[in-house]
């Protein structure tokens, strides 16, 4: 372990991100061991913590592994730099110089302070004992975590779905230049190299203004992809272009919004404005125009623009032109929350050069801001990224699929040219005589299987007493032997696959905690039930078995179940519960434990993200026979409770059919 000449602090929270648990973990690890390392400075209320001390307390402890502790420990003294810039300095630094090692050819870092060097060496060292990429990954993400409200960057699934289309527009070319006029820290020219990359032709140019930002991509790319040609500008593109060593084949963008001080006034005869100098307000429309003049012959560009774009008085002119050349391919509506901002749906404009389209050529509209599917968990509604694709390929090759559009190009070029899909594409399939018998024979049958579940719960009665019954708590149950609790931890990045899973056959699926809508566009992720196993034996994975009760413990989405589809892998924030079969019935606990009162209990306020401690959630305290009746109620009570979603589910799509027929005037009275 190495040793420093300025020690290294860690609060309380500082540990449990260390740990990767929760700040409530950390207290009881506090109170229950007696060689708990003592506070070295603070105040009663936020201790200070020795870096070095904890480290080795965890270590011996079995609470971090101790081959990857070194990277966890590194954090915590670039964090102590505090400047968001000399924080991402560092970073890129360490990420660059970890390249060097991997590939001598790479420009090392420069421009480091005395007191900042000891911590790239020290990464040197860490990465002798293998996992450099990993390490800089994992430094990159606390430090977009720590920055998440200065940065904006495309999430994964996003980027992904970016290349695909781009390579769907390609139609099987070749791609050898793939270029990000506006990187940040590179997340779409990293995709483009998993969907493109063919060394050594493969070229990836990026621009980036913000030169920290262009550090952590440069590095980043030298990392991910050493074997690709690379070239990570810092420049602001819009005033000033930079000369491209060969032309474009795609450009992929998720360019800055809302911006005054673009360039306006400065570039008012520039050369790019050929569909029309772009309005000060209109910024958007500078970026688009920028990206047509770096495309090459057969190019293609898949940019991601706020909807207002589509419709703005100010820019009605500038997309007129772009639809009458035909630059403009097509126009996608994504589910809000795919990017920052997530409250609004985002667009993806499909861009390609003039001269390679055919004349006549339909616009493609696409309106996705309904594609959500249920999560792995079963708890929320995630965004659908294979449904997007799969409306596009369709739409793109003429096809009919639901809420897309081929419109040509002469009625858009009314007074609006409004791009916005959802005007140009039907809200609904059209739905025949059959659909509709079918719809009223789906309601008919969950009306039925709700009226059978209910029938078994309305003999239930309310019993009147005024004497309250026993209880205790999870915490009493754990010590006493009646109940195992295990929280979930997140697998290794590198081992998940995401997607939509279509078949469990040698599978595991990962749940995860349900987040605020804002955050929530993750998609499906699973496990090879061997490596899940493996993962388990090691200590880095949850896995589930029939009869386990699931604890979720964020506060907007509390809950608890019965493990019936079992294994599962668990991630953070679910606790599993495992009981003693002769002492607790799981069908019994979960009815204790899902309770809004018991959650609100137990809840702690101590921050702005409020948590449950599971620990606190109180059980009734009865017999092993009286618990198995109750737990088949609370299995009746399920039922109905899924009945009331189906029915419901069922009855909102008669209803919006029946609208739309309404509408349509296609409904005949009797």
């Amino acid at each position: 372990m190495a040793e420093y000449d300025e020690p290294v602090t860690l609060t309380l929270a500082g540990i449990a991100r260390l740990a990767g648990v929760g700040r409530a973990a950390v207290s009881n690890w506090r109170r229950r061991h007696d060689d708990f390392p003592a506070p070295v400075g603070g105040t009663d209320a936020s201790p200070q913590f020795s870096l070095d001390d904890v480290e080795a307390w965890l270590i011996r402890h079995g609470k971090v592994d101790e081959s990857s502790a070194g990277w966890e420990r590194l954090w915590p003294r670039i964090e102590d730099l505090g400047d968001r810039d000399r924080m991402g300095l560092v970073v890129a630094a360490i990420g660059e110089r970890l390249a060097e090692v991997k590939d001598p050819g790479t420009a090392g870092p420069v421009g480091l302070t005395v007191g900042e060097q000891p911590l790239v060496d020290e990464a040197l060292r860490l990465a002798e004992r293998g996992g450099s990429t990993a390490g800089f990954a994992e430094l990159l993400r606390r430090w977009l975590s720590t920055h998440v409200r200065q940065v904006v960057v495309t999430p994964p699934q996003l980027a992904e779905t970016m290349t695909a289309i781009a390579a769907e527009l390609r139609g099987g070319a070749d791609v050898e230049h793939v270029m990000d006029p506006a990187c940040g820290v590179g997340s779409l020219l990293s995709a483009a190299a998993r969907q493109w990359g063919a060394p050594p032709r493969m070229l990836l140019t990026g621009v980036e203004v913000d030169p920290v930002l262009a550090g952590l991509a440069r590095a980043r790319l030298s990392l991910e992809s050493p074997d690709l040609s690379r070239e990570v500008v810092s420049e602001d593109t819009l005033r000033h272009p930079i000369p491209l060593r060969k032309p474009v084949d795609v450009v992929l963008c998720n360019p800055p919004s809302n911006e005054r001080e673009w360039g306006h006034g400065e570039l008012a005869t520039d050369r790019r404005w050929q569909y029309g100098q772009p309005p000060r307000t209109e910024s958007e429309l500078a970026w688009v125009q920028h990206i047509l003049s770096e495309l090459g012959e057969g190019g293609v560009a898949v940019v991601l623009l706020p909807p207002a774009v589509a419709t703005r008085r100010a820019g009605r002119r500038i997309r007129a032109a772009l639809v009458r050349s035909g630059a403009v391919r097509g126009v996608i509506a994504l589910p809000a929350g795919a990017a920052s901002p997530y409250g609004v749906s985002l667009h993806l404009w499909l861009l390609t050069p003039p001269p390679v389209r055919g004349e006549g050529d339909p616009v493609v509209f696409v309106d996705a801001a309904d594609c959500r599917t249920t999560s792995t968990g079963g708890r929320a509604a995630v965004i659908d990224w294979d449904e997007v694709l799969d409306r596009f390929r369709v739409a793109l090759r003429g096809g009919d699929a639901e809420r897309t559009g081929r419109v040509p190009l002469v009625e858009l070029l009314g007074d609006e040219t409004d791009l916005t899909p959802a005007r140009h594409v039907p809200a609904e399939l059209a739905v025949s005589a059959v659909d509709l018998r079918r719809m009223w024979t789906g309601l008919d049958a969950s009306v039925l299987r709700m009226r059978d579940v209910g029938a078994a719960l309305r003999p239930l009665t309310v019993t009147e007493s005024a004497q309250e019954l026993p209880a205790v708590t999870v915490a009493e149950l754990e010590r006493s032997g009646a109940v195992t609790i295990v929280p979930g931890v997140a697998p290794p990045a590198d081992e998940v696959q995401r997607g939509r899973l279509e078949s469990r056959d040698g599978l595991v699926e990962l749940l995860t905690a349900p987040t605020p809508a804002e955050e929530d566009v993750r998609d499906q992720e699973w496990l090879d039930a061997e490596t899940a196993r493996r993962l388990e034996g090691e200590g880095k994975a949850v896995l589930t078995e029939f009869g386990d009760v699931v604890v979720v413990v964020t506060a907007f989405g509390f809950d608890a179940w019965v493990e019936t589809s079992a294994p599962r892998l668990l991630g953070p924030y679910l606790y599993r519960l495992r009981g003693a079969s002769d002492l607790l019935d799981p069908f019994f606990l979960a009815a204790c434990l899902r309770v809004p009162a018991n959650a609100r209990q137990a809840g702690t306020h101590a921050s702005v993200s409020s948590r449950i401690d599971v620990r606190r959630l109180r059980v009734l305290r009865l017999p092993l026979e009286e618990q198995r009746a109750l737990g088949e109620v609370h299995r009746q009570l399920t039922s109905f409770e899924d009945s009331v979603a189906e029915l419901s589910a069922v009855g909102g799509r008669l209803s919006g059919a029946l609208a739309a027929l309404l509408a349509g005037g296609r409904l005949s009275l009797p």
